[in-house]
């Protein structure tokens, strides 16, 4: 007892070689210290439902995206990697809870062997044994424990993350889709009245009315045309494989065609103001940084520990005896405690514990990083929530204002006042705003979907 009080005394001087643990500063204090003062750049309004509580069949009613988040859901092989990190973490932490607890075994065993009379010497052995489990008196396996159920719960809020991820990123595929084919709409509009302007052009110029030039511009404007429809089309083929790929199957053979209509839908509550450190504690990319952190906490409490003894117990419960027909008649029984104090490791577990204050002092910078992202990626968002609707309403209005001139341009050419410059410069001014008008259309519906990502929207 005295030698064992002795190692233990020995063992707490040595483990006192470490160092004292600077204070940790707290998940909580983390995040404090990362977020900026400022409020996030949208007052708050009346809305009853927060993003993180929406879930996506309620954001998006789009017949479409009904059918296709579901199957991206279902086939997305991100997802399935997500899913199955899930499982290696569960199984991790299971393997780590186990080592709290003794393995038990059952035996039999039985050996011969020549004596030195010259005779055989038989013993036969069978009952319960206990090898090598550790007392943990310092917390390591607790803390190995702790890590990886901190593991598991990150791989868990990643999941989330991805999920989150891939029906935002479907439904801005598919506002892509409807951009494109609205584009396709006004292209091949636009293609229409271009031949039939140059063909009213070629006949005007036959009859020696207008010149060449008026004819080659023409000319050119249909040309023009033409160029702006192999773009779109090649364009609507690339989003529609980026689509494919999201969905990890092909597009539905019943599914409905995009309308090209870019209906403006409102999916969010009305954020409160002033409030960020709420919103961005519900994202699942916050939440598996501050597991991460968490789990390098208890990687350092398993460092120290490695310091103090290692205390293992082996036993056997059983029967034994030197005749195979006499081996349950006579109990048999063992005990072997053993103490393990490290006195010279050549500085092995000097290393691992600065290993491991480095990699928490990296899970505190990644964890700050990653409120800090978070923040910036909602207010981005929120910012563009307004001003792209302005900007909306100003290019819808020169639009009207392109029409009307286009209209005006084209009496004035029948009537013979206005040349068909003036109809091709009005043609191309209207086709250059349309196009503009879908491109604004279409991020705004992008960054409504990017807000309700960036708030964790449920999935």
């Amino acid at each position: 007892m005295k030698r064992a009080l002795s190692l233990i005394a020995t063992a707490a001087l040595l483990a006192a070689c470490a160092g004292p643990e600077p204070k940790k500063p707290t998940a909580a204090e983390a995040a404090q210290a990362a977020l900026p003062a400022a409020a996030f750049p949208t007052p708050g309004g009346g809305g009853t439902t927060a993003a993180a509580a929406l879930p996506w069949a309620q954001a998006f009613q789009g017949a479409r995206l009904q059918r296709l988040i579901p199957l991206a859901l279902a086939n997305n092989r991100d997802l399935r990697v997500a899913a199955a990190n899930i499982e290696s973490a569960r199984a991790t932490a299971a393997a780590r809870d186990a080592d709290l607890w003794p393995t038990v075994n059952v035996g039999v065993s039985g050996s011969r062997a020549t004596a030195a009379n010259g005779g055989i010497n038989s013993s036969y052995q069978a009952g319960l044994q206990v090898a090598a489990y550790e007392l943990d008196l310092f917390g390591r396996l607790r803390s190995l424990d702790a890590a990886a159920q901190a593991a598991l719960l990150g791989a868990e809020a990643n999941q989330q993350a991805v999920r989150i991820a891939l029906v935002a990123g479907v439904a801005t595929a598919e506002i892509a889709l409807q951009a494109d084919e609205a584009l396709l709409r006004i292209t091949r509009d636009t293609l229409a009245s271009r031949e039939q302007s140059l063909q009213l052009i070629r006949q005007r110029f036959e009859g020696g009315i207008t010149s060449e030039i008026d004819l080659r511009a023409a000319e050119s404007a249909l040309q023009a045309a033409r160029v702006a429809l192999a773009q779109t089309q090649r364009q609507r083929a690339l989003d529609e494989n980026a689509l494919v790929l999201l969905l990890g199957s092909a597009l539905p053979a019943d599914l409905p065609a995009p309308s090209g209509a870019l209906a403006d839908f409102e999916p969010l509550a009305e954020l409160p103001a002033g409030l960020p450190s709420e919103v961005l504690t519900r994202r699942p990319d916050v939440r598996q940084a501050e597991q991460q952190l968490a789990a390098a906490d208890a990687n350092i409490d398993a460092a120290r520990a490695a310091f103090f003894p290692r205390i293992t117990l082996t036993g056997s419960l059983g029967t034994a005896s030197n005749q195979l027909s006499g081996l349950f008649k006579n109990s048999a029984w063992s005990f072997a405690p053993s103490l393990v104090q490290p006195l010279f490791d050549a500085g092995r577990n000097r290393a691992n514990l600065a290993q491991a204050r480095a990699q928490r002092d990296i899970a505190t910078a990644q964890y700050e990083k990653a409120i800090q992202s978070a923040f910036r990626d909602v207010a981005d968002a929120l910012a563009g929530r307004a001003t792209l609707a302005e900007q909306r309403s100003a290019q819808a209005a020169q639009v009207d204002a392109e029409s009307r001139r286009l209209a005006l341009a084209e009496e004035r050419y029948r009537a013979g006042i206005a040349s068909s410059l003036d109809v091709l410069d009005a043609q191309r001014s209207l086709f250059a705003a349309q196009q503009a008008l879908v491109q604004v259309q279409s991020q705004r519906a992008q960054n409504l979907v990017a807000v309700y990502r960036t708030l964790g929207g449920g999935a």
